[in-house]
């Protein structure tokens, strides 16, 4: 997907034979540079979580492909919790997300990447200094619709929330490993569609702990008020200041 972003990268989770399927990844010039991208993307992210936590505020970022309901769960999660939060939204293009969310009176910063797959934690640090993260407690960063490079990239968040919604079909989660071996929790969205698609939930559940045996799974649906319940009582009980 990317060329040169390092996406492709196995970071310790792949053996060194399956390189070979990638020429790229055997060039020591084109190694070096992604290495040298990676390392410095770390260095970034280490700066941002701790002017998350400079602020008391616990970050996570939100990942999954392209319309699996990000935004929309974003947009309604407010109605469920006393927690303040604020948005980072990533997209290739437009402020529809942002803006979507404004309407909701919820404070949104967008990143427009161009023709980036991913936000990295350079961009997320330039989106920090038009976020107020005063009085919040969390920031969400909702990363660019992909289930391959975001995962590749620390944007310096504490929690990964990873969504695959009912019709993308439980196949995904195994097509996609790298993904959901990096997530905190997987929410199952679009839930109230179950009756209508060839979508096992405990099929999914159990590919999700083949791959992370820690991993937490929610499924939800904002068609359904009471499903929300569990997923604010996980943010609730990942929040930073409830850890220490």
């Amino acid at each position: 997907m990317c060329q040169d972003c390092g996406c492709s990268l196995p970071r310790g989770d792949h053996h060194h034979h399956q390189l070979q399927a990638n020429p790229q990844l055997n060039d020591k010039k084109t190694l070096s540079v992604i290495h040298k991208i990676l390392d410095k993307n770390d260095v970034e992210a280490a700066h941002n979580r701790a002017h998350f936590e400079a602020q008391n505020v616990t970050a996570f970022n939100l990942m999954s492909s392209p319309g699996s309901g990000k935004t929309t769960l974003l947009e309604h999660l407010h109605q469920h919790t006393d927690l303040k939060y604020a948005v980072i939204e990533g997209d290739l293009e437009t402020s529809r997300d942002a803006d979507r969310l404004k309407a909701h009176g919820i404070d949104a910063y967008q990143i427009q990447t161009g023709s980036a797959c991913h936000l990295d934690a350079f961009m997320v640090h330039g989106a920090l200094h038009h976020v107020d993260l005063k009085n919040l407690d969390i920031c969400f960063v909702e990363n660019v619709g992909n289930l391959v490079c975001p995962a590749s990239y620390d944007v310096g968040t504490h929690k990964n929330i990873v969504l695959v919604s009912v019709p993308e079909g439980d196949d995904k989660i195994e097509k996609y490993p790298v993904m959901f071996r990096r997530a905190d929790v997987v929410l199952i969205t679009k839930c109230d569609l179950l009756p209508y698609f060839d979508f096992s939930i405990e099929e999914a559940k159990a590919q999700l702990k083949k791959l992370n045996p820690n991993i937490e799974v929610i499924t939800l649906s904002t068609k359904d008020e009471a499903t929300f319940a569990p997923l604010v009582t996980w943010l609730t009980a990942n929040l930073r200041q409830q850890e220490a």
